[in-house]
């Protein structure tokens, strides 16, 4: 058995660990050989792989990022590529089908998260054999309980929120948190429960900025002169829309978010006259190494993927569906989940007092 393996879309601790899981269950159980695509679909497109042995898989359980690189621009459905010194966007399809039958691939493992496999259904019904594994920190696959990377993303704010409690607390300030999750507010949530946030704004309830005030002076009254706020980069207020940092010319993602900390941190000190301080975390969630959860999480997806490829079942996404592994079809898959009102993490966090700027 001949196996291929990208992966796609932002980078995130564990995608090391699937890659470890592919080769050593292609190569022990199945005595096969596995080749990388580099940097996503580009290396898919442009026929550039790296051949896998078993001796590529030395440390790599531990090991941040992705050996093979990834890419979240280069759809093969819209290509961009400079041709007589013009920059064109097209379709460029045909060459991936082409890749994968001149490197007589029995399976392409493809790892990412929406964008990635909606692409992967796409060349499904192009005739490749498909199976796919959920990667993103934002946990907004419907098909799977949970994304790798999700805690591991949720760990790094925790620290950063334990970590920034304490000189809030010495100063008696708002300290405002921003973190990634785009559209859905599943890190922002996670993380504010475990880090003690007071309040925590998501993209899924618009706030108030006068109730995360109001919050804010509850608290003084009570003592408590300082507070943390988590915001998910998605978050907007009533009646309003996301921040949009800059456009990109992109043509899978034309926006970038990222500012609505800032936004909300100099509102809340024009308005209280409190001194308060933003901290936008970034990338520092998507890098370095992957919590033992996700290790062996993404273990078992890998050694599922192969399996699965194995049985011939082709166009599906390998899903937790705690405490097993399941699949879903790749439709399925990669559609959006966001963290709906009545989610139970978000009336425990009601039922302690976390506020969502919305009461």
């Amino acid at each position: 058995m001949k196996v291929g393996i990208l992966t796609g879309g932002g980078d995130c601790p564990g995608l090391n660990a699937v890659i470890r899981g592919v080769i050593r269950c292609t190569n022990s159980e199945f005595h096969g050989e596995v080749v990388g695509f580099l940097n996503g679909y580009k290396g898919l497109i442009e026929n550039n792989i790296k051949k896998l042995d078993a001796n590529a898989d030395s440390g790599l359980l531990q090991r941040g990022g992705t050996i093979i690189g990834t890419s979240n621009r280069d759809n093969p459905y819209s290509y961009a590529e400079t041709i007589g010194g013009k920059r064109v966007i097209h379709d460029v399809s045909d060459r991936v089908v082409q890749t994968y039958n001149d490197n007589k691939l029995d399976c392409l493992i493809v790892v990412g998260g929406d964008g990635t496999l909606s692409t992967a259904t796409k060349l499904c019904n192009k005739g490749l054999n498909i199976v796919g594994v959920p990667k993103t920190i934002d946990n907004d696959l419907s098909a799977t309980d949970f994304t790798f990377g999700f805690f591991t993303a949720v760990n790094i704010v925790t620290e950063a929120i334990d970590r920034l409690k304490t000189t809030a607390e010495s100063h008696d300030r708002v300290m405002v948190v921003e973190v990634m999750g785009r559209d859905t507010g599943w890190i922002a949530l996670y993380s504010g429960l475990a880090g003690g946030a007071n309040i925590v704004l998501i993209p899924e309830i618009p706030y108030d900025i006068e109730k995360v005030c109001q919050k804010i002076y509850e608290r003084k009254s009570r003592g408590m002169n300082f507070s943390i706020i988590v915001v998910s980069e998605g978050a907007k207020p009533l009646d309003g829309d996301v921040t949009i940092k800059r456009m990109v010319d992109d043509p899978t993602t034309g926006s970038r978010y990222g500012g609505v900390g800032n936004i909300i941190g100099d509102k809340i000190e024009e308005i209280t006259s409190i001194d308060t301080r933003t901290v936008t975390l970034g990338h520092i969630q998507r890098g370095g190494k992957p919590t033992a959860f996700d290790r062996i999480l993404c273990t078992r997806l890998g050694v599922e993927a192969v399996q699965m490829a194995k049985r011939g079942e082709f166009g599906k996404m390998v899903c937790l569906k705690t405490p097993n592994l399941e699949s879903a079809p790749l439709e399925e898959a990669s559609k959006t989940r966001i963290v709906n009102l009545d989610n139970q993490m978000i009336l425990t966090a009601r039922s302690i007092g976390i506020s969502f700027g919305d009461q």
